[in-house]
């Protein structure tokens, strides 16, 4: 299982969005996330957040919330711990990426792009400001077939 962090920057009511449509064999291909990637060697979830958050962006957080751990399963691709963060505060100006291409998106048109199923589950909890959580998601292809919030 591989460890990565997934962070939704926000900025007067809108979050800075990854339309992930340069890499082909993308498994995010065409989907619209918050900002992140995978744990480089002996990094810490804030290492890693902070990390991919400049090399995606340019901007530095200097705010940011630490709201849960998401175990993604699925019959497609290798398992994976996505620690999600929330953002509030950076410094910067904002660039180019080559992952995709990034927006600031309004909170409530957001749920209108393409994203995963789970993923408004823990935007949701994200957003309500939910006690730290862990919520697993296993999917079948694109569908989202098991839901667990911490365990149950």
């Amino acid at each position: 299982m591989k460890n990565t962090t997934l962070c939704y920057i926000e900025k007067d009511g809108c979050y800075l969005l990854l339309h992930r449509i340069k890499k082909e064999n993308d498994l995010n291909r065409d989907k619209w996330i918050g900002i992140g990637g995978k744990f480089e060697e002996n990094e810490s979830p804030e290492d890693c957040l902070r990390r991919e958050v400049f090399e995606e962006t340019g901007l530095t957080l200097t705010d940011w919330r630490y709201c849960g751990i998401v175990t993604f399963l699925s019959d497609r691709w290798e398992g994976e711990y996505m620690h999600l963060f929330h953002a509030a505060g950076f410094t910067g100006t904002l660039r180019d990426c080559d992952e995709g291409m990034l927006e600031w998106i309004p909170k409530e048109r957001f749920a209108e792009l393409p994203q995963w199923e789970g993923d408004k589950l823990f935007l949701r909890m994200m957003e309500e400001r939910a006690p730290f959580f862990s919520l697993k998601l296993r999917y079948e292809g694109d569908r989202l077939v098991e839901t667990s919030l911490n365990g149950k």
